[in-house]
């Protein structure tokens, strides 16, 4: 049987996943607060997994924990965006290009299924599902890469990153380029051009992060007439 501690960790991991993905998609804005005691009402839980998701939505840089205003959803900047991104772009561009130097068989058609769902996804204009779906697309490239530094560095960059990738395609127009993107890349690794599946990855994440910031600067703009 798990032990208490087991249990509590688990619940924490359970509570921040949840609170992270509403963050991610826009259900919580920049500045919301996150009040212990209804999360926990609403989630069903003792206060104390709910204080350590908070903690790890800290370390994700998703939240602010002060001590007289409590836990506020992190306000994301234009100039972040394009700094975060710049670094992200790096890391997942030497990713994909690892990865189309070693991709198995089983790995290209794992993704050529990831690839035909979020299509069918997009077409279908589900956006939160064709989302998870490019998501896992995302990180099965990270993952494959072989390359731990990556792997690491890249998991304690991607939460605020997947803010903003959620943002960004809320734009029409950027949607309709990163599926161009995707496919570009899919084609780079079904040649096992490592080349190619670097710079168009590159590119794909440097439009997400320009993007980003064009909306962030837009809303900026907007709050402050």
């Amino acid at each position: 049987m798990p032990t208490s501690s087991e249990t509590s960790t688990a619940a924490a991991e359970r509570v921040a996943a949840i609170l992270r993905d509403r963050i991610v998609k826009g259900e919580l804005a920049p500045l919301d607060r996150l009040v212990e005691r209804r999360l926990s009402a609403e989630l069903d839980v003792s206060r104390t997994p709910v204080r350590e998701a908070l903690k790890l939505l800290e370390a994700d840089g998703l939240i602010e924990i002060t001590l007289h205003r409590g836990a506020l959803v992190s306000v994301f900047g234009p100039d972040e965006a394009v700094h975060l991104f710049d670094v992200i772009s790096s890391l997942e561009s030497l990713a994909a290009e690892r990865l189309a130097e070693t991709i198995t068989a089983a790995g290209l058609q794992e993704l050529e299924d990831l690839h035909g769902a979020m299509l069918e996804q997009f077409r279908a204009d589900r956006i939160s599902d064709y989302f998870d779906t490019n998501t896992l697309i995302h990180d099965f490239i990270v993952t494959g890469c072989g390359n731990p530094i990556v792997i690491d560095t890249h998991r304690r960059l991607i939460a605020r990153a997947r803010r903003g990738r959620f943002m960004a395609i809320m734009n029409r127009k950027r949607l309709e380029q990163a599926v161009g993107e995707h496919e570009t890349l899919m084609q780079a690794f079904r040649s096992r051009d490592p080349s190619a599946a670097a710079d168009i990855w590159k590119t794909h994440l440097l439009h997400t992060g320009q993007t980003l910031a064009d909306v962030l600067g837009r809303e900026a703009d907007q709050t402050s007439v």
